[in-house]
């Protein structure tokens, strides 16, 4: 398989002001693969995987990634309430490896039957092989958050938005396992970690900075970047910028916006470009941080790997927690 494309340029131009770019690009369709850790020792081909999502795209990218890093998918599945009941294939193109899901509508005689289900899936491969991906709908996020907890499910959340706040609660209070971030891909997940420290170690570091953010993703995304608010929240506290996520945030979600911000005509249905950029008061110097992907593939083998590291965590015999995606970064768990 290729190599991940990951290309980061600093380039420094004086023309009349100081201007300073960070431009990451990522190609999300390549990927590379590094030595994975775990706690314990179990063996992964033994999960069963519960894509909830499906045939949404994101969802299915992940159940093809889970398939490409050797996972099984469960036989079940939930999906839209407005979706019919149905059977679909999965097929992961690279390793041709296949499997066949059935569907079940998220109302509320499609849940029963999905803890019926669940019940006869722990019988059959075992308690702690069951684990479950989230790629649904951010209306969605709190009340399945709360049926996988409930019913002992251990999974990881990628869908974005919902109450976050009350996301975190809720799972802390039920002791669940899960593994909850707003971003799956490794690098960006590497880049938020890293600004995160440096906003601890330097607050106010770019006082008096104003704040631009500008994102853009395919016209299907119902909500805000997850991954622009944490990078914002970091921003914020070097810049002291009283930015306002819900008013602040110029989100492209047409078309010919995309094009015009440098989105490829191939990857208007799925891709995540986004430029923050700090100005001081006078306008002489500029400083610009940008992470472009095209496509999903850099997401669903994270998330693949997440659920991955979950599973580590059940087996090694711990109390259920809510883990973030550093949290797999700084394990060695993202392939």
């Amino acid at each position: 398989m290729a190599s991940l494309i990951f290309t980061t340029v600093l380039i420094y131009a004086i023309t009349g002001a100081q201007s300073f770019a960070l431009h990451t690009h990522i190609a999300s369709r390549q990927c590379t693969h590094l030595q994975m850790s775990s706690d314990g020792d179990f063996d992964s081909s033994a999960l069963k995987i519960m894509v909830n999502g499906m045939p949404g795209p994101m969802a299915t990218a992940a159940a093809e990634a889970c398939l490409r890093k050797g996972l099984s998918l469960s036989p079940i599945a939930m999906t839209g309430p407005e979706i019919e009941p149905c059977t679909i294939t999965v097929v992961d193109t690279v390793t041709d490896k296949s499997a066949t899901v059935r569907l079940i509508p998220a109302t509320d005689e499609g849940r029963e039957e999905m803890v019926s289900s669940l019940a006869g899936l722990r019988e059959a491969s075992g308690e702690e092989n069951i684990l479950a991906i989230d790629y649904t709908h951010p209306s969605a996020v709190n009340v399945n958050a709360v049926f996988y907890a409930d019913n002992k499910l251990p999974f990881v959340m990628g869908t974005t938005g919902g109450d976050r706040d009350q996301l975190m609660s809720d799972m802390e209070s039920r002791g669940a396992f899960a593994v909850i971030a707003p971003n799956m891909g490794k690098q960006i997940v590497a880049m938020q970690a890293g600004l995160e420290d440096l906003a601890n170690k330097f607050p106010s570091a770019f006082a008096g900075y104003k704040l631009e953010v500008t994102e853009s993703h395919q016209k299907t995304k119902a909500d805000t970047s997850g991954t622009a608010k944490a990078v914002i929240g970091s921003l914020k506290k070097l810049s002291d910028d009283n930015f306002d996520l819900e008013k602040d945030i110029e989100m492209l979600r047409d078309d010919e916006s995309s094009l015009a911000f440098g989105v490829s005509e191939d990857a208007l249905k799925g891709h995540a470009f986004h430029t923050y950029t700090l100005t001081s008061p006078d306008g002489s110097v500029q400083f610009q941080l940008k992470h472009n992907v095209s496509g999903r593939t850099v997401y669903a083998e994270g998330t693949a790997d997440a659920v991955k590291f979950l599973a580590s965590k059940v087996h090694s015999g711990m109390d259920g927690k809510v883990f973030s995606m550093i949290d797999v970064l700084q394990a060695g768990a993202l392939e």
